[in-house]
């Protein structure tokens, strides 16, 4: 890759493909997805970096490889966390603090005394 073509693609005048991107990405010790998102190729609103990707991608004890699979593991807890979240706030709400099952089991001593 020529330092023109870098001169031309950070001045706008050139979109780099996802494979200069990702060679980039390596060089630079970043992510791919996070130049996608600089590169306009992303949305960021989809796609937001964390503090613990950044720390992860800054760390140099563990190679480029270790980083993604570490990121990716990450960002999978994360939506995985999310969809609980958003199925437990669509479910009614206990009232009085009580849990579902000792509603449930208070109910079932109340009809059978």
């Amino acid at each position: 890759m020529s330092n023109p073509y870098l001169s031309q693609i950070e001045r706008g005048l050139r979109k780099p493909s996802a494979e200069v991107l990702q060679q980039l990405s390596k060089a630079l010790r970043v992510s791919a997805e996070t130049l996608y998102v600089k590169a306009g190729i992303l949305d960021p609103t989809d796609h937001p970096t964390t503090t613990v990707e950044t720390a992860v991608l800054s760390d140099l004890a563990i190679t480029e490889r270790q980083k993604r699979v570490l990121i990716d593991v990450y960002q999978s807890f994360v939506k995985e966390n999310a969809s609980v979240q958003e199925n437990a706030a669509v479910k009614e709400p206990v009232q009085d603090g009580a849990t579902p099952s000792t509603t449930e089991n208070t109910t079932e001593n109340e009809e059978g005394e």
